[in-house]
């Protein structure tokens, strides 16, 4: 038996964090995204690839909302979502009028 795909087991674990800070059962959940108890079970524990459709059904059933986006811009889009450091507090972009009045 292969070992399982990270990729998998980091989305299952996403998702039980969501359904556990709902307060839902995987039953609950299972229902709402209209799959049975143990389909749901195996994606949450990284054991079963889900297709995209069954993933969006999950997502929403857990109040959140699944993106597809370019691989190109994963870059882009985990640079916006890494928390802020304290020296990070300042604009992205300062025209040279900005500049020359702190002078």
């Amino acid at each position: 038996m292969s070992p399982p795909d990270p990729l998998l087991t980091e989305l299952g674990l996403r998702l039980r964090k969501a359904r556990r800070a709902a307060g839902l059962s995987q039953e609950q959940i299972a229902l709402r995204a209209n799959i049975s108890r143990p389909r749901y079970r195996d994606i949450e524990t990284g054991a079963a690839a889900a297709r995209a459709t069954t993933l969006v059904n999950v997502a929403r059933a857990l109040g959140m909302e699944m993106m597809l986006i370019p691989q190109a811009m994963v870059p882009a889009i985990q640079s916006m979502l890494q928390p802020v450091a304290d020296d990070d507090d300042r604009p992205a972009f300062t025209s040279d009028a900005d500049e020359e009045e702190q002078s």
